[in-house]
C-alpha cells in the first residue's frame, strides 16, 4: 500500500527520531553531570572559604585593649602589690599587718603609695604585652603542622604558652626601669614609716638620681632577671587564661567569645594566680637586687646564694600570699577590661 519512496521516508523519519531521542537524552545527562559537578565545586569552594584563614584582628586594637586592661589591673591590685614588695624586702609582719600599717600611715593614699610609676607605665606595658601576645600567636601559627588552617584560634595550649613567652620580650623594655623605680619608692616609704629619711622626692627625682649614680645602666638594673621572671610568667599567664576559657566554654556549651562576665573574670583571676606561682621566686630575687644599695651584691646569683643561706628555699616564696591575693582580682579586672575594650574596638578589624 506504500510506495518505495514512502517506505524510505518513513524509515528516515524513524531513524531521525531515534537519533534525536538519543541525542536529547545524552545532552540531558551531560547537563545533569555538569550541574552536579558545578554544585560540588561550589560546595568545595564554600568549604574552602570557611576554612581559609580569616583576616587577623587589628594589632592596634590589641594594643589599645591591653592598655585598658592594664589600668584596671593597677587600680584593683596596687595595694596588695605594695604589701608584697615590703614583705619581700624584709618588712616583718603578715599581709594584714602591713596593710593596716600602710593604711594607718596615709589612709587610702598610703595604700597607693608609688602607684604613679606603674600607672604611667602599666598602660603601655600591658598594651605592649597584649600586642606582643597577638604577634606571638601569628608567629607561632606559621609553624602549625596539623590539618587545621593556620589561624590563632586553632593553636594548642602549648603554642599559646610560647606566644605568651614571646610577649614578655618587648614588654621588658618598659617594665624593667619602672619596676626598679616602683620598688625603690615602696621600700623608701617603709623606711620613712620607721623614722628614716626619704632619699627620693618622687618618680622624676628617683630616675634622675639613678641616672647620676650609674647612667642608663642603673635605671635598667635588673632587666635580665625581669625577663627571667616575665617570660615564664607570661607563658603561664596567657596559657592558663586560654585553657580556662576553653574549659569553661566546653562545660557551658558556648563559644569562648560568648562567655559571661563572671566566666571571663574567673579565667582572668586564675591566669593571674598561675602567673605568680610560676614567677614569684624570680620576682623575689628581682626585688632584692633592684632595691639593694650599689655594691651590696655581685650579681643575681649572689642574691640567690645569700637569700638561700639566710632564709632557705622558703625565702624565694616570700610575698606569695599577698601576690596571690592581689593576682586574682587584679587580673580578673585586667582581662575583663581588655575583653570589653576589644569588643568596643571591633570596628578596627
Amino acid at each position: 500500500r506504500f510506495s518505495i519512496k514512502d517506505t524510505k521516508s518513513i524509515c528516515f523519519l524513524h531513524i531521525t527520531s531515534c537519533i534525536s531521542d538519543q541525542t536529547t537524552q545524552s545532552i540531558f545527562e551531560l547537563c545533569c553531570k555538569v550541574k552536579s559537578s558545578s554544585q560540588k565545586g561550589k560546595k568545595m569552594s564554600s568549604d574552602g572559604n570557611s576554612k581559609s584563614e580569616p583576616k587577623p584582628e587589628s594589632a592596634l586594637k590589641s594594643f589599645l585593649s591591653g592598655g585598658v586592661g592594664g589600668v584596671c589591673a593597677v587600680l584593683v591590685g596596687h595595694p596588695l602589690d605594695l604589701v608584697k614588695v615590703r614583705i619581700q624586702t624584709g618588712d616583718g609582719g603578715s599581709t594584714m599587718q602591713v596593710l593596716r600599717s600602710s593604711f594607718a600611715q596615709g589612709g587610702v593614699r598610703g595604700l597607693y603609695r608609688g602607684v604613679s610609676a606603674p600607672m604611667l607605665s602599666v598602660a603601655p606595658c600591658f598594651a605592649v604585652s597584649f600586642w606582643g601576645y597577638d604577634m606571638g600567636k601569628r608567629f607561632v601559627s606559621y609553624f602549625n603542622t596539623n590539618d587545621e588552617p593556620n589561624r590563632p584560634s586553632n593553636l594548642s595550649v602549648t603554642q599559646l604558652c610560647i606566644a605568651g613567652f614571646l610577649s614578655a620580650i618587648p614588654m621588658t623594655a618598659i617594665m624593667a626601669p619602672t619596676e626598679r623605680i616602683k620598688c625603690l619608692l615602696q621600700v623608701q616609704a617603709n623606711e620613712v614609716a620607721k623614722g628614716g629619711k626619704g632619699k627620693y622626692s618622687g618618680i622624676r627625682d628617683c630616675a634622675t638620681q639613678l641616672f647620676k649614680e650609674g647612667g642608663i645602666r642603673s635605671i635598667y638594673k635588673g632587666t635580665f632577671v625581669t625577663i627571667l621572671r616575665d617570660g615564664p610568667g607570661s607563658a603561664a599567664y596567657f596559657g592558663v587564661y586560654e585553657l580556662a576559657k576553653r574549659e569553661i566554654s566546653r562545660a557551658q556549651g558556648l563559644e569562648p567569645g560568648d562567655l559571661s562576665p563572671v566566666a571571663v573574670l574567673t579565667a582572668g583571676g586564675l591566669a593571674g594566680m598561675g602567673c605568680w606561682i610560676v614567677q614569684i621566686p624570680a620576682d623575689t630575687i628581682k626585688s632584692r637586687y633592684q632595691t639593694a644599695p650599689e655594691g651590696m651584691y655581685n650579681g643575681l646569683f649572689d642574691v640567690y646564694k645569700k637569700l638561700i643561706s639566710d632564709e632557705g628555699p622558703a625565702g624565694l616564696f616570700r610575698g606569695l600570699r599577698p601576690a596571690l591575693l592581689r593576682a586574682f582580682p587584679a587580673n580578673a579586672a585586667c582581662f575583663y577590661g581588655m575583653e570589653v575594650a576589644r569588643r568596643a574596638l571591633s570596628f578596627m578589624d
